[in-house]
């Protein structure tokens, strides 16, 4: 298996472990050769995982594309990017209903990214849609997984204040 964040080890065997298996193909499966590339280039140790993003303070230059709830953004990088429940994850969801590996964004060297549920156990929303395969994303759309909602945008979209645009507030908490 090409990446150890998307084993299988925590499900007994079943119908949902074909299912994640199959799911987890799909995904490794979606990288082209240049997103390939770019995942053996990075720097080990250089992955933050989550940031609160500080008003005072521009997004991360180096992460071309977040996802931000109501606290936090969450920096993607080029490849791979996991969410769920386990603390190995890219972007780690703290909510009992959320799967170990619920979903995972695929962030294209070149040409955009998409959206993958990982054979989740209660599925992922793209714009109020479950999905059923892979979703392009576009800036703006809505990503949810049970009661947590996430907004997929760019590292400047925020405005001045360290507010994504449109949303009406003033400040951070």
């Amino acid at each position: 298996m090409a990446d150890p964040r998307l084993n299988s080890v925590h499900l007994e065997p079943s119908q949902r472990k074909q299912e994640f298996r199959h799911a987890r193909e799909v995904l490794l499966n979606a990288r082209g050769e240049c997103t390939l590339a770019a995942e053996r280039l990075e720097v080990p140790g250089d992955n933050p995982k989550t940031f609160l993003h500080d008003p005072g303070q521009p997004a991360r230059a180096a992460s071309p594309f977040l996802l931000f709830d109501k606290r936090s953004a969450h920096p993607l990088r080029v490849g791979l990017n996991t969410i769920g429940r386990l603390p190995d994850n890219d972007v780690v969801v703290s909510d009992a209903y959320v799967s170990r590996r619920h979903c995972a964004i695929l962030v294209h060297a070149q040409d955009g990214c998409e959206l993958h549920d990982v054979a989740s156990k209660n599925g992922t929303f793209l714009n109020g849609s479950r999905l059923t395969q892979p979703q392009p994303l576009r800036l703006g759309d809505e990503i949810r997984m049970c009661d947590r909602q996430f907004i997929f945008a760019s590292g400047d979209s925020f405005d001045a204040t360290g507010n994504p645009p449109g949303s009406g507030q003033t400040h951070r908490e």
